[in-house]
């Protein structure tokens, strides 16, 4: 156990600076935003209703939705710009954080300067101030606490939120969160929840002491808070050691399987002397788009997520004609191409526990089609939404009593508990095997194959060394290799880290190549 939370903190460093850096710039900005619109705000109340109304608006959009919409917006504008804008990491993160800070400081900041007493604003007239000095010399002085408060509130906002920003490359201590959370190991979690909580707590405590001292003209109070301050912007801020070898950005999706391939991936780079980054919990449109642009160097894609949603073919074809038509396209499209298939599929497929499939008679989805009515569907967020799911719904009618949109992790949870009587399970997934279920036939061919391809931007794609190490891959990992690594981290007993999985999962190839 002592093991298991050494290895869940041992990252906190390092993501909390990112953390932070993300969190003090997008505060930072807002602040400077802010500044303007409230004094305007203060003169104007039209603009006034305006600004607050539009702050207001951002606030309800969610959080992970209005990061994930800054990637297609600056995709758009780096075709333009090119690298001087980065669709992916810190520049969307940076500008959704400040969208999100800007309603708590801005409505603080007109409220306080509405409240200043009119008798010291009178006072001020009388000893013929200007407006600039009446607002520099009365009226923000006594609309500081006010203001301080919306500066406090945005500050932990900002910083709970920026959890977020690893959906969109923006390294955080949201990795821990999302990985800890999709693969049941709860020391992640609290690892994640613990180093946001304390980076909140430190700058919201140092906020607070630095307007005490204002306030009470206490110098060693406002000395300490700058202290505080400083001490955390100097943390942000801190130059990472210089590291001369070659750069490479792995990107996975948030799932155990591609967790573990990314760190295969990436522990056999390290041995050719490559420096490895990883961008975890990418959507599936996202990491294609981020190996395209170049964002991303190297990822693990599937035929038929590739198939159906970037080549948007409906069409069924044969495993090879299908990784060929995706290769040909790759090749024509831009950046990105196809180093080959890692030879496995993980597949979508209708999982049922082996007492439903005897109870209901359930072999295929022709017979699920016929107990839908009474069942209850258990999926992952994107399913519904994806074309294999209408494919599926078209050629067997399907219409289940309710669904539950589920975390990958938890699907399997569900399915053991009675809250869903169907999951949409991936086949190379262990707890399949492990839970005995029983996947049910797709007779009609509805779901497309889903080959795992090692895919590469085309710069990645032209470095020698780079592409040996993506070439000794090819073929190199069958179905229930792969299952047995994914089951290494998924099962509750003996769980192991994902680096552990990925280190089992090369030694298993190595093994293999040496047997060869």
């Amino acid at each position: 156990m002592t093991g298991e939370w050494a290895t869940a903190f041992a990252r906190v460093p390092e993501l909390a600076r990112e953390h932070l850096l993300v969190s003090f710039a997008a505060i930072g900005l807002a602040l400077l935003l802010c500044a303007p619109l409230a004094v305007a705000a203060h003169r104007n109340r039209r603009f006034a209703a305006v600004a607050l109304g539009l702050a207001s608006l951002v606030q309800t959009i969610p959080g992970l939705a209005l990061l994930a919409l800054f990637f297609p917006v600056l995709l758009a504008v780096s075709t333009v710009l090119g690298e001087w804008v980065e669709p992916l990491g810190f520049l969307p993160a940076l500008l959704a954080l400040t969208l999100y800070a800007l309603l708590p400081i801005l409505r603080n900041a007109v409220t306080g300067l509405a409240g200043v007493d009119p008798a010291a604003l009178e006072a001020a007239e009388g000893l013929g101030m200007t407006r600039w000095q009446k607002m520099r010399l009365v009226e923000l002085p006594l609309a500081l606490p006010t203001i301080v408060a919306g500066i406090r509130t945005a500050a932990v906002w900002t910083i709970g939120a920026a959890t977020l920003a690893t959906t969109i490359g923006q390294p955080s201590l949201g990795d821990l969160i999302f990985a800890g959370l999709q693969t049941q190991a709860w020391t992640l979690v609290l690892a994640g929840c613990a180093g946001s909580a304390a980076l909140a707590l430190s700058v919201d405590g140092a906020i607070a002491l630095a307007q005490r001292g204002v306030e009470r003209r206490q110098r060693l109070t406002g000395a300490i808070a700058g202290l505080m301050i400083a001490a955390l912007a100097a943390f942000a801020l801190w130059p990472q050691a210089p590291d001369n070898r070659p750069q490479v950005t792995i990107g996975a999706k948030g799932f155990s399987e591609q967790y573990i391939l990314a760190r295969l991936i990436g522990l056999r780079l390290e041995r050719a002397g490559y420096a490895v980054d990883y961008r975890d919990n990418l959507g599936s449109g996202v990491l294609h788009a981020a190996v395209a642009s170049g964002q991303v160097d190297i990822g693990v894609d599937y035929a038929g997520t590739l198939w159906t949603n970037e080549l948007k073919r409906s069409d069924r074809q044969p495993r090879e004609a299908m990784i060929a038509g995706i290769a040909a396209w790759m090749q024509g499209a831009g950046g990105a191409r196809l180093i080959g298939p890692l030879g496995f599929e993980n597949a979508y497929a209708f999982a049922v526990t082996r007492a439903t499939a005897e109870r209901l008679s359930l072999g295929d989805l022709h017979d699920l089609a016929r107990a839908a009515p009474m069942m209850t569907l258990g999926t992952d967020p994107e399913f519904l939404e994806r074309p294999e799911w209408r494919a599926v719904d078209a050629a067997y009618g399907m219409g289940f009593a309710g669904t539950r949109s589920l975390s990958p992790g938890f699907m399997y949870d569900a399915l053991a508990s009675g809250e869903a009587d169907v999951i949409t399970a991936y086949t190379s997934d262990g707890r399949v095997a492990a839970d005995r279920l029983v996947l049910l036939a797709d007779p009609e061919g509805a779901i497309p194959s889903y080959d795992a391809l090692l895919v590469a931007h085309v710069d990645a794609e032209g470095d020698a060394g780079v592409r040996q190490v993506l070439d000794g891959l090819i073929g190199a990992i069958d179905v229930r290799t792969m299952a047995e690594a994914n089951h290494m981290v998924d099962r509750v007993a003996d769980k192991r880290s994902i680096g552990e999985a990925a280190a089992w999962l090369d030694a298993q190839i190595r093994a293999q190549e040496g047997a060869e």
